[in-house]
């Protein structure tokens, strides 16, 4: 029904965004393996999952549902990211490297998550 997820630039950054989580998680303090990093990790991964899943699913609403829900994990990375940043886990650089494109999917996942709701609004569904 929605096509082919895969050909989405929000599906795309997002993969981008949980393979650079994956590569800069690697660098963490040993104590950290099963704390922080993990969390970031499922966080990130539930992104795409979740826009993936999304467009498995019967109809906008039920798309709209899993586009919150990939909205929600963006969140929660965004704030362990600042914990990361606020404990010396990353370098400025980093930070704002990861940052950016944290933001690149928040910004598509909203206009995505806007199309979405104008077209079911227009189609009364």
């Amino acid at each position: 029904m929605f096509g082919n997820f895969r050909k989405l630039q929000l599906w795309k950054s997002s993969m981008n965004l949980t393979t650079e989580i994956y590569k800069l998680t690697r660098n963490f303090p040993d104590h950290e393996r099963y704390g922080l990093s993990s969390q970031m990790q499922r966080a990130s991964v539930s992104i795409p999952s979740n826009i993936a899943e999304g467009f498995g699913r019967e109809s906008t609403k039920e798309l709209l549902r899993f586009l919150y829900t990939a909205r929600g994990s963006l969140m929660e990375l965004s704030t362990q990211l600042e914990i990361c940043n606020n404990l010396g886990y990353l370098s400025e650089e980093e930070h704002s490297s990861i940052q950016r494109l944290a933001d690149e999917v928040n910004r598509l996942l909203n206009g995505l998550i806007f199309s979405k709701k104008k077209l079911r609004s227009s189609s009364g569904t």
